[in-house]
């Protein structure tokens, strides 16, 4: 009889899986970016000194039950500046995991777009994988940043346009929900600062050896004199011979022809 319960919950529980749908809850959205303005069409807000908008989440289903988001987000630059634009798209499964990350940014008219980050198959297993969420954003803000520094841009809000990207991708993760099914409904995705590694300490220096204290002799004790050293005489340097040439003998011809006889 338990054993029957059991097949039937997990029946119930996969039944319940396959009709889940993926969400978004837009005003848990809104409220970690300040709140909605416009009757709920954009969030304002400032980062880094600079001043940004994210519009309302677009969203539609894809085939296999999950989800594609797209977000828009605008780097406003004051009155007299046309204002700089991206976009960050992301795909999830029905389980609510990441398919795949892509953004672009729009810097008087030059499009700058980032590479697809695909996510792992591991990934899409599960319902929502922390871990690989964090390892997508981290690589999709690397490679955006990497070239938006090929344009050599130095505009301070400009520069900080991926770090802006990076924050509305983890809050928009936060706002995930799975109906349905029970699942970590909130993951908390904070940004990864930079942190350099602590220095080496410096070697220490060695320390002194003393020189060995010579024992007192004991009352009444005769003082040993010391003898000093004896002075080192240099050995003296080796006579060198002079090398006399071997005089001639006269009595012996220098050369003796060669005689050839006849036969």
């Amino acid at each position: 009889m338990k054993s029957i319960y059991l097949i039937f919950a997990a029946f119930i529980s996969s039944l319940a899986a396959s009709l889940a749908e993926v969400v978004i809850d837009h005003e848990d959205f809104a409220k970690s970016l300040g709140g909605w303005k416009k009757a709920g069409k954009y969030s304002d807000y400032a980062l880094s000194g600079a001043n940004y908008r994210t519009y309302k989440p677009e969203s539609s289903p894809t085939p296999d039950g999950g989800v594609f988001i797209s977000i828009r987000i605008d780097y406003l630059r004051g009155w007299l500046a046309s204002d700089d634009h991206a976009t960050l798209e992301i795909t999830l499964n029905s389980k609510g995991a990441i398919q795949s990350a892509q953004s672009t940014i729009a810097i008087q008219g030059q499009s700058i777009a980032s590479d697809v980050i695909v996510g792992s198959n591991e990934a899409g297993k599960e319902i929502i994988n922390p871990n690989r969420t964090v390892q997508v954003g981290t690589d999709l803000i690397s490679n955006l940043t990497a070239k938006l520094l090929l344009e050599n841009i130095v505009e301070a809000g400009r520069v900080s346009f991926p770090a802006v990207i990076r924050h509305n991708y983890n809050h928009l993760f936060r706002s995930i929900r799975v109906e349905g099914v029970e699942v970590m409904s909130a993951v908390a995705i904070p940004d990864v600062p930079i942190v350099l590694p602590p220095a080496a300490p410096p070697t220490p220096a060695p320390l002194p050896v003393p020189a060995p204290v010579p024992t007192p002799a004991p009352p009444g004790a005769p003082a040993v004199p010391t003898t000093p050293a004896a002075p080192i005489t240099p050995a003296a340097p080796t006579p060198t011979l002079p090398v006399t040439p071997a005089t001639p003998d006269p009595a012996k011809p220098a050369s003796v022809p060669l005689e050839i006889k006849q036969y």
